[in-house]
């Protein structure tokens, strides 16, 4: 074993410290969240300070009154909805993308490649961008939060990349077997991008997740929001209303607290469940697209 220097085991003892504050930077917040939202609304109001357990004594009371919310069972199915069809469409179309982008013998592949990478940095504006939706026929559906969000250029040029690195010899071979650019994409090469593709499933699934902003622009019908558009009003516009009826006048500032916390809760939750499956891939996939030119 290589002996370490002093200054060596010093930078690795300060390393570590700043990693470990860093890591409590960023779980703490949710830690605090959770415990926020099992909390007895009356002492919660009265806590200050840290906290590392629920005020008084847990409670479901806050979560109780959320599922009251009129639109959050229905926002939650609008929104794995466009999860999963979302994902679907994007995937599809990123790896088709990609595939072409990462042949070597397409015609004036380095010009579509360079104008389709201006797109990170120059688009048309919002306005456009409205109009065209809108003239396309989307504006009050669901679609328009998916469709007009088909293909994302960064992660387009990172499945490139990977594919890029697949060995020309698995081609050729299927070529002379008879197989076509379909099936060369959806039966060697993406089964040979796994990780890849778990990356960018998760990178397109955490997008149409936490998405808001469109769904602010296209859709004024509530039964079409959202999750995180109804989020966005329950913490902004503080629409808990509906949710505490029956409280007791006295306590129905408090009960409206935790209610915001427990819908932070309910609208984070899938996310943190889904990353553990796909953490394995996460780092290799990353590597693949960020290492290879």
């Amino acid at each position: 074993m290589i002996k370490k220097t002093v200054s060596r085991r010093i930078f690795e003892f300060l390393n570590t410290l700043f990693l470990v504050f860093l890591m409590i930077v960023a779980v703490y917040p949710v830690i605090h969240i959770i415990m926020a939202s099992f909390s007895d609304p009356v002492k919660f109001m009265a806590h200050t300070g840290l906290m590392f357990r629920p005020a008084g004594d847990p409670t479901l009371l806050a979560y109780q009154n959320a599922l009251k919310h009129p639109q959050i069972m229905g926002a939650y199915g609008n929104t794995l909805f466009i999860v999963v069809v979302g994902v679907a469409i994007n995937i599809v179309l990123t790896s088709i993308g990609a595939y072409f982008l990462s042949r070597k013998e397409v015609l004036f592949q380095r010009p579509i490649a360079v104008l389709i990478i201006v797109t990170m940095f120059f688009s048309g504006g919002m306005i456009p961008f409205y109009f065209t939706v809108k003239d396309l026929g989307l504006y009050n559906s669901i679609w328009s939060l998916i469709l007009p969000v088909s293909v994302n250029t960064f992660n387009l040029m990172v499945m490139k990349t990977g594919f890029s690195s697949i060995p020309d010899i698995i081609e050729e071979s299927a070529r002379l077997d008879g197989a076509g650019h379909f099936t060369i994409l959806f039966k060697f090469v993406l089964p040979l991008s796994l990780p890849i593709v778990a990356v960018m499933v998760l990178y397109y699934g955490v997008a149409h997740w936490n998405s808001w902003f469109n769904a602010l622009l296209f859709i004024n019908k509530p039964e079409k929001y959202p999750l995180q558009l109804v989020l966005r009003q329950i913490l902004l516009a503080n629409e808990t209303s509906s949710m505490t009826m029956g409280v007791d006048a006295g306590a129905e500032l408090a009960v409206s607290e935790t209610i915001k916390y427990a819908v932070i809760v309910i609208s984070t939750m899938p996310i943190l469940c889904v990353y553990p499956f796909l953490q394995k891939y996460f780092v290799k996939g990353i590597m693949v697209g960020a290492v290879k030119g």
